[in-house]
């Protein structure tokens, strides 16, 4: 099956025609995904410099471009009504023209909450609060008049061996996480397990992987393991976003879908 490319314009220490630009090109270059994030202060660089809120992000991006999946990876699920999350989902999809996922986690960067007067705190108390809202999403987006240009998949982002991929493995069409090649094959392993026990077939979800290094020198590897799609990172620096390294994970992915 051939493999996809995705590429994560992180919205920070940029205008947003900065953004734009970026956007755009990575669409002209080919990129199968186009994701934004949702955090209200940059992750790294100056923590007080220029950044932009998730969902407001998602949606100029669907204007912005036109072939593209777009989504968050991922929007943080503290931070919203989850009905409300989904509401606007579906509007975006529309404005898209069905082009949108729903990505969530169960959060994690504590200045947002701290900033913002969200309750931050345990990463347990995090996650069962992920575990009752999912269900929740899945229910108002039945609901939605008129419903979403088309069937959204919710993508779940983390690791967790017991809790957060058995949510996956419950709710989600597309997992996400960062990994080598090694670790990947425990993590989707795991994910298998908890899909034995629902029984669920495995295969009907997607993963998603990125990695925290140079995501080509796993790309070989994760591609023959069954990866749907590779991820990569391009952060704003106040001088725009620079697209070599998707420019280069696309030439491999051409390469790898031409000779697969």
């Amino acid at each position: 099956m051939p493999i996809r490319v995705g590429v994560q314009i992180q919205p920070q220490h940029a205008d947003y025609q900065q953004m734009v630009k970026a956007w755009r090109e990575a669409e002209e270059l080919g990129a199968d995904t186009i994701y934004t994030w949702d955090h209200f202060y940059p992750l790294y660089g100056d923590p007080d410099g220029k950044h932009w809120e998730g969902l407001t992000a998602l949606t100029a991006l669907a204007s912005a471009t036109t072939k593209a999946k777009i989504g968050g990876l991922v929007f943080c699920n503290s931070y919203r009504n989850p009905q409300l999350l989904a509401t606007a989902h579906s509007a975006i999809d529309h404005l898209s023209g069905g082009r949108v996922l729903l990505g969530i986690g169960s959060g994690w960067f504590q200045r947002d909450y701290d900033e913002y007067g969200y309750e931050f705190g345990t990463a347990p108390d995090r996650l069962r609060a992920l575990r009752r809202d999912l269900p929740l999403i899945e229910q108002r987006l039945k609901k939605l008049s008129p419903p979403p240009a088309h069937d959204i998949p919710i993508l779940i982002g983390g690791k967790g061996e017991k809790v957060t991929l058995k949510l996956v493995a419950q709710h989600a069409q597309q997992w996400h996480t960062f990994a080598d090649l090694e670790t990947y094959q425990h993590l989707s392993g795991v994910l298998a397990e908890h899909c034995a026990k629902l029984g669920r077939d495995p295969a009907s979800i997607e993963h998603v992987i990125g990695s925290r290094g140079d995501i080509l020198e796993h790309a070989d590897g994760l591609a023959e393991a069954g990866v749907a799609e590779l991820t990569v990172g391009i952060g704003g620096d106040g001088k725009g976003y620079d697209l070599g390294r998707l420019r280069e994970l696309l030439a491999w992915r051409d390469n790898h879908n031409a000779t697969a």
